[in-house]
């Protein structure tokens, strides 16, 4: 059983391909190059797009930040659909629940549309506490702009 008044939703319609999109999330040397809003970079990324799969991310700052995660894929449908948790490690193993911060399920969509793409990214979290901390650390800003990065890359 799942609340959906703790998702946060992001949802835009983007002039690039759903492939574009796909391409974008499932491979490594491409997500480094837009996933971290400027001037944090992604450093490190693997990825394997199958379910049970990793995806792993290291984030670097402009002043030294480090911020490393590791989680499992949960579905991998190309061109239309990309999910990935923080709450389980590759292998669908359990995840031990970080001291501080918290876990996470996203959930990426690609639909075509008459001027591009419905990207829409839902990403679920365990209460409210959790959806309101990651809202207030900029959500809405924060993956808009990366979007935008990714979007810039292919346009």
């Amino acid at each position: 059983m799942t609340d959906t008044n703790f998702d946060l939703v992001l949802e835009r319609v983007v002039p690039i391909t759903p492939a574009e999109l796909w391409q974008g999330w499932t491979d490594a040397e491409t997500l480094k190059k837009w996933f971290t809003p400027a001037p944090w970079i992604t450093s490190e990324a693997e990825i394997d797009p199958r379910p049970g799969g990793i995806f792993h991310t290291v984030m670097n700052g402009p002043d030294g930040e480090r911020n490393e995660g590791t989680g499992c894929v949960l579905e991998a449908v190309r061109d239309t659909r990309f999910a990935w948790t923080s709450a389980l490690l590759p292998g669908f193993i359990p995840h031990v629940r970080p001291e501080e911060g918290f876990f996470f399920t996203a959930i990426i969509e690609f639909e075509s549309v008459e001027r591009g793409t419905l990207y829409r990214a839902t990403v679920r979290h365990e209460n409210a506490t959790d959806a309101q901390t990651h809202a207030e650390m900029g959500f809405e800003a924060g993956w808009g702009a990366a979007l935008y990065q990714l979007v810039a890359l292919f346009a």
